[in-house]
């Protein structure tokens, strides 16, 4: 049974991926809950009937105590038949339709509502470029994606559970109290409009204070992971106070949010009980008014008297199921600020793979200053010829990382084209863009997983010999061997740690490079590839590298400019413009920038005067 309610909704069903998606709260829902449209018209349907169901009920036990109360002796005789089938619908029909109403809630929209939600934000976040998020916490994001999805599971599950079923009820109630006498319904009307005005001024205040609160724990949340993640500096620079202060205060503001929101439960709280007062007395007063003047039965009164109970045990849940639906739909609202964003790098409906012939980059008038006056890079034109290998030098901000970022395409350039091939990288599809080139960085950073895995992020199709042909190239495959993590798992099953924090760096360059060898792209960019091995390492991967250069088209950046000394050609950039280029004898005999930065070297590094 359990599988058939799970299995209505398929949470991974394909759909239209939108760059732009819906921004107001209601269009948003609306898009995801498109797959469970007939599940939440069927949804919608059994709340009513169990709520017609609890009322019949109270009616049928007023007409019970009308019967006991004529004393007659042949009840049995005269009503036995209809006694027993009451009692057979609820004991089998009752308990049937109220088990299809729960599993429709239970199995079928909760665990599929979010994981639907979850699947989709996480992949629309994924779309974004590098540039938003380095714009936003990394703990924030992912306590928005994990957070709205319950919060949208728990509005859907109060609009069916509490507000469809609370309304039918109300309905209800009123029918079966004019049905009694129409003058039991008038303390019901006053009692309903008094607690619409109370719900109208929770309902105002709680989605602006849940919003708020909500925010302010995401806070607390990007400022934890912040200082999680960088947990070497602080222990290094012996902030530990400092990071609990800068957390205490995001937390502070997180206690007073919610302090706010509290207030006003509690204020909701104590009217709403001064209200039922108002409507037991109101209702049950009067019937029995009506009972003394012999204008209504036992029954009635009894009726009367349940249901009236009934809605005041109800009328705390729904309150509170129309605040927590407020207060989710503020926790929903806040996280579309990060899962709704529109995404701006985006493929052209046109787009097309790469076609990779010969390898050819071709850089013209390229801009691009993040939108700052400064900075960056100003009117670079630059060819780098098929299986050319160029060294790329200049003072930090010069803009040499700026370039590589805008070859893979992480930013959209300000102004300028940058061809492969003739073919304008904007026109070409990201992902066959990047397949096409191989990248090391000069921070390694590798996922949270086995260093098989981590290697296989080249290249995942590849077989286990190569992987290990791979990691042997780049002289990692004895270390790998000797590895074990805090489970017990070795070798290439053993776990990095985030951002392969178990590992020194020279150990995750060697897996960074391993994983670049594998991939094997036709275009090869190093970012400092050799910055965080030793002397000894550096020689063996040095010859490493040389090796991959083969056949490929190469842009490399190095301080260390001994380590591009044999490159075709070096481009010293300088504020942003390309200012030499040459081999690195013609530029040592130029005496210029890229000369002084030779003769300043101290141990092949550029001195600080030079990067600063």
């Amino acid at each position: 049974m359990f599988h058939f309610f799970e299995n209505l909704v398929d949470p991974y069903v394909d759909y239209p991926q939108q760059d732009r998606p819906p921004r107001r709260l209601w269009a948003f829902f609306r898009e995801y809950s498109v797959p469970f449209k007939r599940v939440f018209v069927l949804a919608g349907t059994m709340s009513i009937v169990v709520a017609a169901i609890e009322i019949g009920l109270i009616y049928y036990l007023g007409r019970i105590v009308d019967l006991l109360s004529t004393g007659s002796a042949e009840m049995w005789e005269r009503h036995g038949t209809e006694l027993i089938l009451v009692a057979l619908f609820v004991l089998l029909i009752r308990p049937l339709l109220q088990g299809i109403d729960v599993a429709l809630l239970n199995n079928a929209i909760l665990p599929n509502f979010g994981t639907l939600i979850r699947w989709r934000a996480h992949r629309q976040v994924l779309r974004q470029s590098v540039g938003w998020f380095e714009n936003d916490f990394a703990g924030r994001i992912a306590n928005r994606i994990m957070q709205t999805p319950p919060a949208a599971g728990e509005v859907v599950f109060q609009v069916f559970d509490a507000l469809s079923y609370s309304l039918a009820y109300l309905i209800g109630a009123a029918i079966l109290l004019t049905s009694s006498d129409w003058r039991l319904l008038l303390p019901l009307l006053i009692w309903f409009g008094l607690y619409i005005c109370l719900v109208i001024w929770t309902v105002r205040r709680v989605g602006p204070a849940s919003k708020a609160a909500s925010d302010a724990r995401s806070q607390v949340t990007g400022r934890v992971v912040d200082a999680y993640s960088n947990i070497h500096s602080v222990k290094m620079f012996a902030h530990h106070d400092r990071e609990v202060d800068f957390a205490r205060e995001a937390i502070e503001e997180a206690r007073r949010t919610f302090q706010v929101e509290m207030r006003i439960f509690t204020l909701m709280d104590v009217t709403l009980v001064a209200l039922n007062g108002l409507l037991i007395v109101g209702v049950i007063g009067w019937a029995l008014v009506l009972w003394m003047a012999g204008e209504a039965s036992t029954g009635v009164v009894a009726a009367a008297a349940t249901l009236t109970l009934r809605l005041n045990s109800m009328t705390a849940w729904i309150m509170w199921a129309l605040s927590s639906f407020f207060r989710q739909l503020g926790v929903v609202a806040e996280g579309m600020e990060t899962i709704a964003q529109p995404i701006h790098l985006t493929d052209e409906p046109t787009a097309r793979p790469l076609k990779l012939h010969h390898g050819e980059l071709r850089i013209k008038g390229l801009t691009h200053h993040y939108g700052r006056e400064s900075g960056g890079l100003q009117n670079v034109d630059l060819t780098v010829k098929p299986g050319e290998k160029i060294g790329l030098v200049g003072r930090s901000g010069a803009g040499k990382s700026t370039l590589v970022k805008l070859l893979l395409r992480f930013y959209d350039a300000e102004a300028g084209k940058i061809l492969i091939d003739g073919q304008d990288i904007t026109a070409l599809r990201q992902d066959s863009l990047r397949r096409h080139i191989g990248m090391v960085q000069q921070e390694s950073s590798l996922l949270h997983r086995s260093v098989r895995e981590n290697i296989l992020y080249g290249r995942p199709e590849a077989s286990e010999d190569e992987m290990i042909a791979a990691a042997k190239q780049a002289q990692a495959h004895d270390f790998i061997l000797d590895l074990k993590d805090a489970e017990g798992r070795r070798g290439y099953d053993a776990r990095v740690g985030e951002r392969g924090v178990k590992l020194s760096g020279g150990q995750r360059q060697r897996i960074t490079l391993a994983r670049v060898i594998l991939k094997n792209a036709p275009i090869l960019l190093l970012d400092e590839a050799t910055s965080a091995l030793d002397s000894e390492v550096e020689a063996a991967i040095q010859e490493t590298l040389y090796g991959m250069m083969q056949g490929k088209t190469v842009i490399a950046i190095a301080h260390r400019l001994s380590t591009i000394a044999q490159m075709d050609r070096i481009v010293v950039l300088d504020q942003g413009r390309i200012v030499e280029q040459g081999s690195h004898e013609a530029l040592l005999a130029q005496r210029g920038l890229y000369a002084e930065f030779w003769d300043r070297q101290s141990g092949g590094f550029l001195t600080m005067d030079e990067v600063s």
